[in-house]
């Protein structure tokens, strides 16, 4: 038996920091008996760092890995994410906006609130009916308190972060207190068993480093899974156009201005505009489709949506290519980050996809090559759901728009771009609610039935619901909608000023547990 004991990582930034620190804590018992993990970085290559939004996952990854909450705030200038908010995808008027909260619907396991709100709407928008989240969003509030535990909140959140400072942070954070081996090298080749295994990684600087399994965290690149294993890398340009960003920085016009405590998605002419706020300043950015609109067009956008404070920041151009290797895990060697693929950040999914996939090669590492093919299977099967699922989401939102004032928006409505799966539930759900049993009871879903719901009645779309079908659960629906209306008061009183709380908590830290 050939037992997998030394894990080498290719390649640094979110994706391979975080990879590193997962697998790390997952294995510490392990280190004695000779298990080692070893981070490969060039020192000549600079990261993305543009992928500052994140989903409620990150915290636990960072309990798991033993971060503080309050180093983190401090070192990584983050903010709390509580949601999206997504303006002029509907119709593109001015007043155009909902929420997709993060936050999951009152009673969700109980009742399905969907049909009664649609039954019963009154005026209000389904987020305010069903959660507090999207006022709490409106009123620049705090999703906890400062004597809230760490990882703890009153609301659901994820973060905003410095995507800069967060991969050098994991760095310290996995090599001083993980024991994860760090090597500046530049590969130059990937050496070869007669078997077709990867056999090592010949560097530059320090010759060739042999592992048992290698993670390919090397960018776009795909240095080892695609160079030197020959996977093929699948396009979806077909389907999600948007295939170039630019990304400005912002400064705010005071040290006091209001933080944003979500993502503003705005619509575009053929694309649209990111609006990340940190506690320094604002990420934003313009994702669009190269075959909708010139560069200088759409960073005439960009910057007429900054106003006056953007007309000389330097603008960064960045390619997106919309699409994933047609396989993750091919013999000694899984992807992870860009070099698995990327999709358009439009409901962050990039930092969620390194989580998903760091912490699922960390719980199924194999114990011996003997096995291992038989764990690449399963990390095959459930990654490409999770990729088609996310493909789908992405695409839900263009496919509800209304807007026909351009040819970005009326393309994306044609039939032959939309996924079979996403117009058959279309199709269903224009006669039920998406519940439970739209398959978003497996382990391995990404986006529950909550988030569909979101979208779908935030976006206008409607569901014919026969009024007497739902006596039986009137009561409790009642109760849940009447709960949420006191929810949202008590939490309104209670929560402070998104900006007053990023300040406690670097000034006091966040109290230990």
């Amino acid at each position: 038996m050939r037992p997998v004991k030394n894990i080498v990582i290719v390649g640094g930034g979110t994706a391979g920091w975080l990879t590193a620190g997962l697998i790390a804590a997952k294995h510490r018992a392990r280190l004695a008996t000779g298990f080692t993990v070893t981070l490969v970085e060039s020192p000549n290559t600079p990261i993305i760092g543009v992928g500052e939004g994140t989903w409620p996952t990150l915290r636990t990854s960072l309990a798991k890995i033993g971060v503080s909450e309050t180093d983190f705030f401090r070192e990584c200038d983050a903010a709390f994410k509580q949601g999206a908010k997504f303006a002029r995808w509907t119709t593109g008027a001015a007043d155009d906006a909902y929420y997709h909260p993060l936050m999951l619907p009152q009673g969700f396991a109980q009742v399905n609130l969907a049909p009664h709100w649609l039954v019963g709407a009154r005026g209000q928008s389904f987020c305010d009916a069903v959660t507090p989240q999207g006022r709490l969003c409106d009123e620049g509030l705090a999703p906890k308190t400062i004597t809230a535990a760490p990882y703890q909140g009153a609301a659901n959140y994820a973060y905003h972060l410095d995507a800069g400072k967060f991969a050098p942070f994991l760095q310290r954070h996995c090599c001083d207190k993980l024991d994860v081996r760090h090597v500046l090298a530049d590969v130059q080749s990937v050496s070869m068993t007669d078997d077709g295994d990867i056999r090592g990684v010949v560097t530059k600087q320090h010759g060739e480093i042999q592992g048992d399994l290698f993670v390919d965290c090397t960018g776009f690149r795909a240095l080892l899974l695609g160079d030197a294993l020959g996977v093929p890398f699948r396009d979806c340009g077909d389907v999600l156009f948007c295939d170039t960003a630019l990304a400005i920085q912002v400064p705010y016009e005071t040290e006091t201005s209001p933080i944003a405590s979500h993502t503003i998605s705005t619509a575009q002419s053929a694309g649209w505009i990111w609006d990340i706020g940190l506690p320094t300043r604002r990420g934003v950015g313009h994702v669009y489709s190269s075959r909708h609109i010139s560069d200088e067009d759409a960073e005439r956008e960009l910057r007429a949506y900054i106003g006056p404070a953007g007309r000389d920041l330097p603008a960064r151009k960045i390619p997106i290519r919309s699409g994933h290797r047609e396989t993750f895990w091919k013999r000694n060697c899984v992807a992870v980050g860009l070099a698995a693929g990327f999709l358009e950040p439009l409901e962050a999914s990039a930092i969620v996809l390194i989580e998903l996939s760091a912490k699922l090669i960390a719980e199924q590492m194999p114990a011996c090559r003997e096995v291992m093919d038989i764990v690449a299977a399963r990390f095959n099967a459930t990654t490409h759901y999770r990729w088609g699922r996310i493909i789908d989401f992405l695409k839900l939102h263009y496919v509800l728009s209304q807007r026909s004032d351009s040819a970005f928006w009326r393309d994306n409505r044609a039939r032959e771009t939309i996924p079979d799966r996403l117009a058959d539930l279309l199709l269903l759900w224009s006669h039920q609610p998406p519940w439970l049993h739209d398959e978003f009871d497996r382990a391995d879903e990404v986006f529950p039935a909550a988030s569909y719901q979101y979208v779908l009645y935030g976006m206008g779309f409607r569901t014919q619901i026969e009024p007497q079908a739902l006596a039986d659960e009137r009561v409790l629906a009642e109760r849940a909608l009447r709960e949420t209306a006191a929810q949202t008061e008590r939490l309104r009183a209670s929560l402070p000023r998104h900006r007053d709380l990023i300040r406690k908590i670097v000034e006091h830290g966040l109290q230990p547990v």
